[in-house]
Protein backbone atom coordinates (compact mmCIF):
# COMPACT_ATOMS: atom_id res chain seq x y z
CA UNK A 1 0.00 0.00 0.00
CA UNK A 2 1.56 3.02 -0.83
CA UNK A 3 1.62 6.47 1.36
CA UNK A 4 -0.93 8.81 0.61
CA UNK A 5 0.54 12.05 2.07
CA UNK A 6 1.21 15.38 0.50
CA UNK A 7 4.09 16.89 -0.51
CA UNK A 8 5.44 17.46 2.63
CA UNK A 9 3.99 17.71 6.05
CA UNK A 10 5.65 21.11 7.05
CA UNK A 11 4.57 23.42 4.09
CA UNK A 12 0.54 21.66 4.36
CA UNK A 13 1.15 22.29 8.38
CA UNK A 14 2.00 25.82 7.78
CA UNK A 15 -0.33 26.21 4.90
CA UNK A 16 -3.48 24.24 7.50
CA UNK A 17 -2.49 26.86 10.55
CA UNK A 18 -2.68 29.83 8.21
CA UNK A 19 -6.23 29.06 6.80
CA UNK A 20 -7.12 28.93 10.55
CA UNK A 21 -7.88 25.13 10.40
CA UNK A 22 -6.59 23.00 12.88
CA UNK A 23 -3.43 22.29 15.24
CA UNK A 24 -3.78 24.45 18.28
CA UNK A 25 -5.72 23.59 21.17
CA UNK A 26 -8.32 25.69 21.60
CA UNK A 27 -9.30 27.94 24.97
CA UNK A 28 -12.21 26.75 27.31
CA UNK A 29 -15.10 27.72 26.55
CA UNK A 30 -13.86 28.81 22.75
CA UNK A 31 -16.18 27.86 19.40
CA UNK A 32 -15.85 24.61 17.88
CA UNK A 33 -13.73 24.73 14.88
CA UNK A 34 -15.80 24.75 11.57
CA UNK A 35 -17.66 21.47 10.96
CA UNK A 36 -20.66 20.17 10.04
CA UNK A 37 -23.75 21.94 11.04
CA UNK A 38 -25.18 20.52 13.89
CA UNK A 39 -29.20 20.13 14.86
CA UNK A 40 -31.31 23.29 14.86
CA UNK A 41 -31.73 23.36 18.93
CA UNK A 42 -35.54 23.13 19.74
CA UNK A 43 -37.13 25.66 21.83
CA UNK A 44 -37.28 24.98 25.72
CA UNK A 45 -40.72 22.83 26.57
CA UNK A 46 -41.37 22.35 22.64
CA UNK A 47 -40.56 18.36 22.95
CA UNK A 48 -43.92 16.25 22.51
CA UNK A 49 -44.69 13.61 25.52
CA UNK A 50 -43.62 10.75 23.42
CA UNK A 51 -40.27 10.26 24.94
CA UNK A 52 -39.66 6.94 22.43
CA UNK A 53 -40.01 9.88 19.58
CA UNK A 54 -38.96 13.01 21.26
CA UNK A 55 -35.75 11.48 23.43
CA UNK A 56 -34.53 7.99 22.45
CA UNK A 57 -33.52 8.62 19.00
CA UNK A 58 -31.40 11.70 20.10
CA UNK A 59 -27.77 10.92 18.95
CA UNK A 60 -24.94 10.37 21.09
CA UNK A 61 -22.82 13.59 22.09
CA UNK A 62 -19.05 13.66 22.62
CA UNK A 63 -17.50 14.92 25.78
CA UNK A 64 -14.71 14.86 28.00
CA UNK A 65 -13.77 11.52 29.03
CA UNK A 66 -14.97 9.38 25.77
CA UNK A 67 -12.05 7.14 24.55
CA UNK A 68 -12.54 7.03 20.59
CA UNK A 69 -10.69 4.53 18.54
CA UNK A 70 -10.25 6.61 14.36
CA UNK A 71 -9.39 3.84 11.84
CA UNK A 72 -7.89 5.69 8.28
CA UNK A 73 -8.16 2.62 6.28
CA UNK A 74 -5.60 3.88 3.51
CA UNK A 75 -3.19 4.72 6.32
CA UNK A 76 -3.18 2.54 8.82
CA UNK A 77 -0.37 3.79 11.21
CA UNK A 78 -2.39 6.89 12.08
CA UNK A 79 -5.26 4.83 12.83
CA UNK A 80 -5.41 4.54 16.73
CA UNK A 81 -7.16 5.77 19.77
CA UNK A 82 -8.38 9.24 20.95
CA UNK A 83 -8.97 10.45 24.13
CA UNK A 84 -10.90 13.47 24.72
CA UNK A 85 -9.67 15.56 27.31
CA UNK A 86 -11.11 17.80 29.60
CA UNK A 87 -10.74 20.62 27.22
CA UNK A 88 -13.27 18.91 24.64
CA UNK A 89 -10.62 18.47 22.27
CA UNK A 90 -8.02 15.46 20.99
CA UNK A 91 -5.19 14.83 19.27
CA UNK A 92 -5.39 14.06 15.56
CA UNK A 93 -2.01 12.35 13.68
CA UNK A 94 -1.12 15.21 11.31
CA UNK A 95 -3.66 17.50 11.89
CA UNK A 96 -2.95 18.11 16.04
CA UNK A 97 -6.07 19.44 19.14
CA UNK A 98 -9.37 19.33 17.23
CA UNK A 99 -12.18 19.90 19.65
CA UNK A 100 -15.09 17.77 19.70
CA UNK A 101 -17.04 18.74 22.75
CA UNK A 102 -20.59 19.02 21.84
CA UNK A 103 -20.53 17.19 18.82
CA UNK A 104 -22.11 13.82 17.81
CA UNK A 105 -20.48 11.21 16.52
CA UNK A 106 -21.12 11.07 12.84
CA UNK A 107 -20.53 15.43 12.82
CA UNK A 108 -17.09 14.72 14.02
CA UNK A 109 -16.38 11.61 11.46
CA UNK A 110 -17.76 14.13 9.23
CA UNK A 111 -15.29 17.19 10.46
CA UNK A 112 -12.28 14.68 10.72
CA UNK A 113 -12.51 13.83 7.12
CA UNK A 114 -12.93 17.94 6.41
CA UNK A 115 -9.26 17.93 7.87
CA UNK A 116 -7.47 15.19 6.53
CA UNK A 117 -8.53 15.83 3.04
CA UNK A 118 -6.10 18.47 3.33
CA UNK A 119 -3.18 15.71 4.12
CA UNK A 120 -4.41 12.63 2.52
CA UNK A 121 -5.43 12.45 -1.05
CA UNK A 122 -8.36 9.71 0.27
CA UNK A 123 -9.20 10.49 3.77
CA UNK A 124 -11.45 7.11 4.16
CA UNK A 125 -11.68 7.14 8.01
CA UNK A 126 -14.10 5.82 10.14
CA UNK A 127 -14.86 7.16 14.22
CA UNK A 128 -16.01 5.28 16.72
CA UNK A 129 -16.61 5.40 20.56
CA UNK A 130 -14.77 2.23 22.85
CA UNK A 131 -15.73 3.37 26.08
CA UNK A 132 -18.01 6.12 26.85
CA UNK A 133 -17.57 8.44 29.99
CA UNK A 134 -19.64 7.95 32.65
CA UNK A 135 -23.14 9.21 32.52
CA UNK A 136 -24.01 12.38 34.93
CA UNK A 137 -27.55 13.39 35.36
CA UNK A 138 -29.00 15.59 37.69
CA UNK A 139 -32.55 14.65 39.67
CA UNK A 140 -34.83 17.29 41.38
CA UNK A 141 -38.09 17.84 42.77
CA UNK A 142 -39.42 14.27 44.58
CA UNK A 143 -36.65 12.41 44.95
CA UNK A 144 -35.86 10.70 48.36
CA UNK A 145 -32.22 12.34 48.06
CA UNK A 146 -32.07 15.20 45.13
CA UNK A 147 -28.66 15.86 43.15
CA UNK A 148 -26.33 15.05 40.99
CA UNK A 149 -25.64 11.05 39.91
CA UNK A 150 -22.57 9.07 38.01
CA UNK A 151 -24.56 6.33 35.97
CA UNK A 152 -22.28 2.89 34.56
CA UNK A 153 -23.63 0.09 32.77
CA UNK A 154 -23.20 -2.08 35.96
CA UNK A 155 -23.69 -0.87 39.56
CA UNK A 156 -25.79 -1.91 42.51
CA UNK A 157 -28.13 0.49 44.25
CA UNK A 158 -31.24 0.03 46.46
CA UNK A 159 -34.29 2.43 47.34
CA UNK A 160 -34.94 3.60 50.99
CA UNK A 161 -35.61 0.76 52.52
CA UNK A 162 -35.91 -1.92 49.72
CA UNK A 163 -33.48 -4.64 48.91
CA UNK A 164 -30.52 -3.64 46.66
CA UNK A 165 -30.79 -3.52 43.33
CA UNK A 166 -28.38 -4.60 40.67
CA UNK A 167 -28.05 -2.34 37.46
CA UNK A 168 -26.52 -3.84 34.38
CA UNK A 169 -26.91 -2.40 30.80
CA UNK A 170 -27.42 1.07 29.56
CA UNK A 171 -28.78 3.20 32.88
CA UNK A 172 -32.81 4.55 32.10
CA UNK A 173 -34.79 6.90 33.98
CA UNK A 174 -35.92 4.13 36.25
CA UNK A 175 -32.21 3.47 37.22
CA UNK A 176 -31.40 6.93 38.11
CA UNK A 177 -34.63 6.85 40.21
CA UNK A 178 -33.66 4.11 41.92
CA UNK A 179 -30.05 4.99 42.77
CA UNK A 180 -31.30 8.68 43.99
CA UNK A 181 -33.88 6.44 46.73
CA UNK A 182 -36.55 6.25 45.07
CA UNK A 183 -39.46 8.79 44.75
CA UNK A 184 -40.81 10.88 48.03
CA UNK A 185 -44.60 10.52 49.21
CA UNK A 186 -45.32 13.67 47.62
CA UNK A 187 -44.53 12.49 44.04
CA UNK A 188 -46.51 13.34 40.88
CA UNK A 189 -45.69 10.19 38.60
CA UNK A 190 -47.74 12.14 36.05
CA UNK A 191 -45.81 15.36 35.99
CA UNK A 192 -41.87 13.75 35.66
CA UNK A 193 -39.70 15.52 32.97
CA UNK A 194 -36.37 15.12 31.14
CA UNK A 195 -34.44 17.70 30.20
CA UNK A 196 -31.64 16.80 27.36
CA UNK A 197 -28.99 18.78 25.74
CA UNK A 198 -28.84 19.19 22.16
CA UNK A 199 -25.74 19.15 19.76
CA UNK A 200 -23.81 22.02 19.80
CA UNK A 201 -21.12 24.82 21.49
CA UNK A 202 -23.30 26.76 22.71
CA UNK A 203 -25.88 25.18 25.37
CA UNK A 204 -29.23 24.53 24.06
CA UNK A 205 -32.07 22.02 25.33
CA UNK A 206 -35.12 20.30 25.18
CA UNK A 207 -37.81 18.89 27.51
CA UNK A 208 -40.18 16.01 27.10
CA UNK A 209 -42.99 14.91 29.43
CA UNK A 210 -42.88 11.81 31.11
CA UNK A 211 -45.77 9.61 32.70
CA UNK A 212 -44.48 6.74 34.85
CA UNK A 213 -47.72 5.56 36.24
CA UNK A 214 -48.28 4.18 32.13
CA UNK A 215 -44.89 3.00 32.65
CA UNK A 216 -46.03 1.08 36.19
CA UNK A 217 -49.08 -0.02 35.38
CA UNK A 218 -49.54 -0.40 32.17
CA UNK A 219 -45.43 -1.36 30.90
CA UNK A 220 -44.89 1.14 28.49
CA UNK A 221 -41.28 1.41 27.94
CA UNK A 222 -41.61 4.64 25.83
CA UNK A 223 -41.90 6.44 29.30
CA UNK A 224 -38.42 5.23 30.46
CA UNK A 225 -35.79 6.24 27.86
CA UNK A 226 -32.40 5.77 28.18
CA UNK A 227 -30.25 8.36 29.80
CA UNK A 228 -27.96 10.48 28.44
CA UNK A 229 -24.60 12.83 29.99
CA UNK A 230 -25.61 15.77 31.29
CA UNK A 231 -29.69 14.99 31.71
CA UNK A 232 -31.89 16.37 34.12
CA UNK A 233 -35.09 14.38 35.82
CA UNK A 234 -37.41 16.68 37.97
CA UNK A 235 -40.42 15.07 39.77
CA UNK A 236 -43.28 17.26 40.11
CA UNK A 237 -45.34 18.02 43.38
CA UNK A 238 -48.38 16.56 43.81
CA UNK A 239 -51.23 18.64 45.90
CA UNK A 240 -53.18 15.12 47.29
CA UNK A 241 -51.80 11.49 47.01
CA UNK A 242 -52.32 9.75 43.50
CA UNK A 243 -54.92 7.06 44.15
CA UNK A 244 -52.41 4.60 43.17
CA UNK A 245 -50.36 5.37 45.92
CA UNK A 246 -51.15 2.01 47.78
CA UNK A 247 -50.29 0.39 44.39
CA UNK A 248 -47.23 2.26 43.96
CA UNK A 249 -45.80 1.16 47.46
CA UNK A 250 -45.13 -2.15 45.86
CA UNK A 251 -43.14 -1.41 42.91
CA UNK A 252 -39.48 -0.57 42.86
CA UNK A 253 -39.93 3.38 42.50
CA UNK A 254 -40.59 3.76 46.12
CA UNK A 255 -39.13 2.22 49.51
CA UNK A 256 -40.31 -1.06 50.71
CA UNK A 257 -40.65 -0.49 54.24
CA UNK A 258 -40.44 2.83 56.73
CA UNK A 259 -40.00 3.36 60.75
CA UNK A 260 -42.42 5.59 62.25
CA UNK A 261 -42.94 6.12 65.91
CA UNK A 262 -46.48 5.47 67.22
CA UNK A 263 -46.81 7.20 71.14
CA UNK A 264 -49.42 7.81 73.30
CA UNK A 265 -52.61 5.95 73.99
CA UNK A 266 -51.98 3.06 72.30
CA UNK A 267 -51.49 -0.74 72.59
CA UNK A 268 -47.45 -1.26 71.60
CA UNK A 269 -46.00 2.68 71.71
CA UNK A 270 -42.79 3.27 69.88
CA UNK A 271 -40.93 2.58 66.94
CA UNK A 272 -43.09 0.46 64.22
CA UNK A 273 -41.91 -0.70 60.99
CA UNK A 274 -44.74 -0.16 58.52
CA UNK A 275 -45.12 -0.36 54.49
CA UNK A 276 -44.85 2.50 52.53
CA UNK A 277 -47.17 5.00 52.04
CA UNK A 278 -49.29 3.98 55.09
CA UNK A 279 -52.05 6.25 56.24
CA UNK A 280 -51.98 7.79 59.27
CA UNK A 281 -55.25 5.64 60.97
CA UNK A 282 -53.68 2.23 59.51
CA UNK A 283 -50.32 3.43 61.42
CA UNK A 284 -51.82 3.42 64.50
CA UNK A 285 -53.71 -0.04 64.24
CA UNK A 286 -50.37 -1.38 63.43
CA UNK A 287 -48.93 -0.12 67.17
CA UNK A 288 -52.26 -2.01 68.07
CA UNK A 289 -54.67 0.44 68.17
CA UNK A 290 -56.18 2.89 70.35
CA UNK A 291 -56.34 2.04 74.13
CA UNK A 292 -59.81 1.51 75.30
CA UNK A 293 -61.70 4.42 77.08
CA UNK A 294 -58.51 6.24 77.58
CA UNK A 295 -57.43 7.91 73.31
CA UNK A 296 -58.80 10.34 72.10
CA UNK A 297 -59.84 9.46 68.47
CA UNK A 298 -60.39 13.42 67.74
CA UNK A 299 -57.17 14.56 68.72
CA UNK A 300 -54.25 12.49 66.77
CA UNK A 301 -51.47 14.51 66.32
CA UNK A 302 -48.68 14.31 63.63
CA UNK A 303 -45.09 15.20 63.97
CA UNK A 304 -43.41 15.51 60.67
CA UNK A 305 -39.54 17.34 60.28
CA UNK A 306 -39.02 18.50 56.91
CA UNK A 307 -36.29 18.39 54.36
CA UNK A 308 -35.05 22.26 55.36
CA UNK A 309 -34.62 21.52 59.31
CA UNK A 310 -38.31 22.50 60.10
CA UNK A 311 -41.11 20.81 62.15
CA UNK A 312 -44.64 20.38 61.62
CA UNK A 313 -47.43 19.46 63.84
CA UNK A 314 -50.75 18.85 62.60
CA UNK A 315 -54.02 17.28 64.33
CA UNK A 316 -56.33 14.24 62.99
CA UNK A 317 -59.29 12.75 63.51
CA UNK A 318 -59.19 8.58 63.71
CA UNK A 319 -61.75 7.86 61.22
CA UNK A 320 -60.95 3.71 60.29
CA UNK A 321 -63.38 4.64 56.78
CA UNK A 322 -61.23 7.19 55.61
CA UNK A 323 -58.98 6.54 52.85
CA UNK A 324 -55.47 7.83 52.08
CA UNK A 325 -55.37 11.91 52.45
CA UNK A 326 -53.26 14.74 53.17
CA UNK A 327 -56.11 16.70 54.85
CA UNK A 328 -58.06 13.98 56.90
CA UNK A 329 -55.74 10.73 56.72
CA UNK A 330 -52.23 11.24 55.29
CA UNK A 331 -49.71 8.82 54.14
CA UNK A 332 -46.51 9.02 56.48
CA UNK A 333 -42.79 9.32 55.48
CA UNK A 334 -39.56 7.80 57.16
CA UNK A 335 -39.20 9.23 60.21
CA UNK A 336 -43.10 10.73 61.31
CA UNK A 337 -43.98 10.35 64.94
CA UNK A 338 -48.08 10.04 65.70
CA UNK A 339 -49.22 10.64 68.89
CA UNK A 340 -52.19 9.51 70.10
CA UNK A 341 -53.58 12.03 73.12
CA UNK A 342 -55.74 11.17 75.92
CA UNK A 343 -59.47 11.50 75.68
CA UNK A 344 -61.45 14.20 78.85
CA UNK A 345 -62.00 10.97 81.20
CA UNK A 346 -58.46 9.96 81.07
CA UNK A 347 -57.15 13.54 81.92
CA UNK A 348 -59.46 14.03 84.48
CA UNK A 349 -58.43 10.75 86.46
CA UNK A 350 -54.86 10.78 85.51
CA UNK A 351 -55.37 14.62 87.57
CA UNK A 352 -57.07 12.78 90.53
CA UNK A 353 -54.37 10.17 90.50
CA UNK A 354 -51.48 12.87 90.64
CA UNK A 355 -53.14 14.79 93.47
CA UNK A 356 -54.40 11.89 95.74
CA UNK A 357 -51.39 9.64 95.56
CA UNK A 358 -49.31 11.96 97.70
CA UNK A 359 -52.15 12.36 100.14
CA UNK A 360 -52.48 8.68 100.10
CA UNK A 361 -49.05 8.16 101.10
CA UNK A 362 -49.25 10.82 103.62
CA UNK A 363 -51.64 9.28 105.24
CA UNK A 364 -50.63 5.48 105.59
CA UNK A 365 -47.69 7.21 106.89
CA UNK A 366 -49.73 8.85 109.84
CA UNK A 367 -51.78 5.44 110.54
CA UNK A 368 -48.27 3.74 110.58
CA UNK A 369 -46.51 6.36 113.54
CA UNK A 370 -50.19 5.66 115.30
CA UNK A 371 -49.99 2.19 115.09
CA UNK A 372 -46.01 1.83 116.55
CA UNK A 373 -46.75 4.49 118.91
Amino acid sequence: MHRLYGRGFGALGALALLSGLVARPLPLGAAPLPGPKARTPLPMGSAKAKPGFAMQDDAYILGAGDSLDLKLFDAPELSGGLDVLNDGTVSLPLIGSVRVQGLTLSQAQQWFTTLFRKQLQRPDLQLKVVRPRPIRVALVGEVERPGIYSLTTSETTQTEGGPTISISGLPTLVDALQKAGGITLNANLRDVTLQRRLPGEAPSYKRASLNLLDLVFEGDQQQNPLLFDGDTIRVGRADQPVPESVALASTTLTAKRITVYVVGEVERPGATEVSANIPLVQAVLAAGGPKLNRASRSNVELVRINRNGTATKESFKLDFSQGASNSKNPPLREGDAVIVNRNGLSVASDALAAVGGPLTSLVNIWALTKLVQ
